[in-house]
C-alpha cells in the first residue's frame, strides 16, 4: 500500500484532497483495466473517484463506472467503488452537449 506496483497493477495508498486515505487496487488482466477504490468508513465520493481516474488513465482515456443488475453484484467490501476501461474496445459515448 505504499505505492508499489507493477505493468500489471499493484496496491496503493491516494490521500484525496481532504485527506481521507483511499485504498487502491490497480489491475490490468483479461482484457480489461481494473480501479478499485475504498475507504474504512464510507465509500469514496465522485471527487475522490475522479482523483483517482486521473491518477491511472491518461489525461484522454474514457474510463467508466459499471452498475450491473444486483443478482450480479459480487461484494467482497462494503464501501468499494470500481473503475474499468477495456483494452480492445472504444467505450461508446453519448453527445457531448448530453456530458
Amino acid at each position: 500500500m505504499g505505492g508499489e506496483g507493477d505493468d500489471y497493477g499493484g496496491c496503493f495508498r491516494v490521500t484525496s484532497d481532504h485527506g481521507v486515505d483511499l485504498h487502491v487496487i490497480a489491475a490490468a488482466d483479461e482484457g480489461w483495466d481494473h480501479i478499485s477504490v475504498s475507504t474504512p468508513n464510507r465509500p469514496p465520493t465522485w471527487s475522490e473517484m475522479e482523483k483517482v481516474k486521473r491518477l491511472f488513465f491518461k489525461e484522454d482515456e474514457v474510463a467508466f463506472q459499471l452498475h450491473v443488475p444486483p443478482r450480479d453484484h459480487i461484494n467482497q467490501h462494503p464501501h468499494c467503488l470500481h473503475i474499468w476501461r477495456p483494452h480492445d474496445a472504444p467505450i461508446p459515448l453519448p453527445p457531448m452537449e448530453f456530458v
